[in-house]
């Protein structure tokens, strides 16, 4: 290291077409890529959650997160995939005999001129993921012209992932769940309208019909009109679901509202998918709640997406933290005081009744389709390959059935919702460098007591699999397939520790050569065979 900001890399460390990083003792990170002769240097953490980038995969021209798959450019280190939602600094590097000398005091990142379509205007409807990320995008590659946010929320755009992970735990203060940080709209020159309600999108006339709270209707046209209205929580028509202690875990609110009301309580939580169980380890981290009960129907926990052997281990590391579960009952009533209308308890199906001061329904969510219902399926709104309805109208995010990598489909998961905000930032900036959908595959994680099991794809059932590793050791992936056949291919896989595994897995499924259950049988080399196909 030559000074403060100057620092010294043999290019002996780096082969040819790969990468490394090097960790400093400030706890930054250095990360060099190579191709030949070319060497470029970036902050090696991802600007996701801080994951060490070399400890990822680099296939061809795309530096894979270890931890959350975000997907960086290796020559300019511009984004190619969320969750991470901006590309990574990239510093100054010349050469030196056979040393690399990095500057990480010249920054040579150029964001956009915003420049483009200048005089024209962007209304989205919908602050969650889909919404953010398109007007984030926008601007971050080259959009000037007026941009319109509308949110009925009362927050800022936020993290709503994180809700039923680190904030509910405790772990994380409402200030970092913020997307783009505190003054994001002004840094950006976004309009950001909250607590707005739109009654109305007319999309054969790009506007939308805002209500106020006197009921006033006010009307706005746009050039471009992107609709995200998300989805909403499913309430099963249980006698008692609007007692006072009922709850739903979809907003900031919601979240807030359950922290408040669990404190000393005994919580009984109903579903067994991923807010059933993430909230359950959220809330036992906690710690402080008196009891935690999750009820479900089957004897299995997220059943839908992993085999009867990743259910047990889930259930175990729940049950070791002190979780208590009933299975293979439905819930026929939630029971209260009729004086106070708040709740005491569930009965179920079996006729078992457990106390509850606080009852959760994590019985899943529904689209919020209303405002296209008339043009579409209400199960999902039907878009082409740019997320788009009709020309300059696009409907994205939850209510989105797209096609991507694996089909057309609606799928409910945070990195879609990202993916499809780049999709269409891209698309009205008519930018032909963006990848379409067809060229991405869904992923998604779910964090429950510090250990994060990652799923990459989408399969028909978790129940035609092939284990490798031990889920016990929580050390495996596993492979899905949607029949028995041997020259089927992988259709999706989840993994407890083996994260380049999975990484080569999701790049050999995007790029449609995913691995049949005879190649992997036979012990094939997914890592080296993702590095031959991205050569």
């Amino acid at each position: 290291m030559t000074d403060n900001k100057k620092i010294t890399i043999s290019t002996a460390d780096i082969a040819d077409g790969g990468m490394k990083s090097f960790k400093q003792d400030d706890d930054s990170i250095i990360l060099i890529t190579r191709d030949g002769d070319a060497f470029n240097a970036f902050d090696g953490k991802c600007t996701h959650a801080g994951a060490d980038l070399g400890e990822g995969l680099r296939c061809g021209n795309r530096v894979i997160c270890p931890w959350h798959h975000g997907t960086f450019d290796s020559t300019d280190g511009s984004l190619i995939e969320p969750v991470a939602m901006k590309g990574l600094t990239r510093y100054s590097v010349t050469i030196e005999g056979d040393n690399l000398i990095v500057d990480t005091s010249n920054n040579i990142n150029n964001r956009a001129n915003n420049d483009q379509l200048s005089e024209t205007h962007t209304i989205i409807v919908g602050g969650g993921g889909a919404g953010f990320m398109t007007a984030n995008q926008l601007r971050h590659t080259g959009y000037g012209g007026k941009i319109t946010l509308i949110s009925a929320d009362d927050t800022a755009p936020y993290n709503r992932p994180l809700l039923s992970k680190a904030f509910l735990a405790g772990q994380m203060d409402e200030s970092k769940l913020i997307l783009g940080g505190s003054n994001w709209t002004d840094r950006n020159n976004i309009e950001l309208r909250l607590n707005q309600k739109v009654s109305e999108v007319l999309p054969n006339e790009n506007a939308i019909i805002i209500k106020d709270n006197n009921g006033d209707d006010e009307k706005q046209s746009a050039d471009f009109l992107v609709v995200a209205t998300g989805a909403e929580p499913k309430i099963p028509p249980f006698k008692g679901a609007d007692l006072e202690g009922v709850f739903t875990l979809r907003s900031m609110s919601d979240a807030k509202n359950i922290k408040q009301a669990s404190q000393d309580k005994h919580v009984v939580i109903v579903g067994t998918g991923f807010i059933g169980m993430e909230a359950a380890a959220a809330l036992s981290q906690a710690g402080e709640a008196a009891s935690i009960t999750v009820v479900g129907r089957s004897a299995r926990v997220m059943s839908n997406i992993v085999s009867q052997s990743v259910s047990n281990v889930l259930i175990k590391m729940h049950e070791e933290h002190g979780v208590r579960f009933a299975f293979g009952a439905n819930v026929d009533d939630i029971n209260g005081d009729s004086k106070s209308n708040k709740v005491t308890g569930v009965t179920l199906s079996d006729g078992t009744e457990i106390k509850a001061d606080v009852v959760i329904l994590g019985t899943g969510v529904a689209p919020r389709t209303d405002l296209l219902e008339q043009v579409n399926d209400p199960d999902g709104v039907q878009v082409d390959n740019e997320l788009q309805l009709r020309d300059g109208v696009y409907a994205l995010g939850d209510i989105a059935k797209a096609s991507n990598q694996m089909g057309r489909m609606r799928i409910e998961h945070w990195r879609v919702a990202l993916q499809h905000g780049i999709v269409t930032a891209g698309a009205i900036l008519n930018d032909d460098h963006v990848s379409s959908l067809e060229e991405r595959i869904p992923f998604f994680w779910t964090a429950q007591y510090g250990k994060s099991l990652r799923y990459s794809g989408h399969a028909a059932t978790p129940d035609k699999g092939v284990l490798f590793g031990s889920p016990d050791n929580l050390d495996y992936i596993e492979y899905y397939f949607d029949d028995e056949g041997e020259n089927t291919r992988a259709s999706a896989a989840s993994s407890l520790g083996r994260d380049k595994e999975l990484i080569a897995f999701s790049e050999l499924l995007r790029r449609g050569h995913a691995p049949t259950r005879a190649q992997i049988n036979a012990g094939f080399d997914i890592i080296d065979q993702a590095h031959a196909l991205s050569r």
